[in-house]
């Protein structure tokens, strides 16, 4: 169990500080040892002592650096899909480059890549990017909607090409995660992209991509790159968009015609 934190003030400054929250070891030691034949329907509880070290590590980089080893190691051990599902909530939390590639081996199951990809996304480092990028044309229909977008989130500039590629998808979800990632990613490749494809997208994908074709814009836009966001503006106030996809594209004119 974890000791109530206790405000105290500074001596010398007279500004209140919280004093560090003491963990009970054995507990933690205890919880991890369950967690390895932990399994769905067993009590949740028992796992508290992990959660409760955690958030009294959040201001002691060394023992949260303790913590995602144990995490780590657990799950690279061989634990069930409960427990799984446990650890890489918590690598969500505290995970760094280190857990990278424990979290990056479970990326190409269905049962686990979503989890592991919910863990990959909140890691900056650029290894969990690459982590992404790389398992993408390995799995299935199934799992490329959302490995997709979160390259996208992740705005990887390095994933353009290889996203652009599912555009004309015979699979409709994979379609629209491409056109809505290539959106978010916003550069000028993926604008290219994006307009080019927009030409000759098929009924089904002619919204989806009009929509990622405004977004990549906004984008364009935000990040000063006026003249290609006007060109996609402009290519979308045709006849053959609908109305409210032209409407925004006059909007996203107007506001560009604006800016200084």
């Amino acid at each position: 169990m974890i000791s109530q934190e206790i405000t105290k003030m500074t001596p010398a400054a007279g500004i209140p500080v919280m004093a560090a929250a003491a963990i009970d070891s054995a507990a933690v030691d205890h919880a991890f040892e369950t967690l390895k034949t932990y399994d769905w329907g067993a009590d949740r509880n028992t796992l508290n002592p992990i959660d409760q070290a955690i958030l009294a590590a959040q201001s002691d980089a060394a023992a949260r650096q303790a913590l995602e080893k144990r995490l780590a190691d657990t799950l690279a051990g061989g634990i069930s899909r409960a427990a799984q599902d446990y650890v890489c909530r918590k690598l969500r939390i505290v995970g760094t480059a280190r857990s990278i590639q424990v979290l990056a081996a479970l990326l190409p199951a269905e049962e686990t890549s979503h989890i592991a990809r919910y863990a990959l996304e909140r890691i900056s480092d650029e290894k969990a990017t690459e982590a992404m990028r790389e398992v993408l044309p390995q799995v299935g229909n199934k799992l490329k909607p959302g490995i997709i977008g979160a390259l996208g989130v992740r705005r990887d500039k390095k994933s353009v090409t290889a996203i652009a590629k599912y555009l004309g998808d015979s699979d409709i979800l994979v379609a629209r995660a491409a056109a809505c990632s290539l959106g978010l990613i916003g550069t000028s490749a993926a604008a290219k992209e994006l307009s080019t494809f927009v030409k000759k997208a098929p009924a089904g994908m002619k919204v989806p991509v009009a929509d990622a074709c405004l977004i990549c814009a906004e984008q364009l836009l935000a990040d000063g790159q006026k003249s290609e966001a006007v060109a996609l503006y402009k290519g979308l106030n045709s006849d053959d968009q609908p109305k409210h996809i032209k409407v925004a594209a006059m909007k996203g004119l107007l506001t560009a015609a604006a800016m200084k």
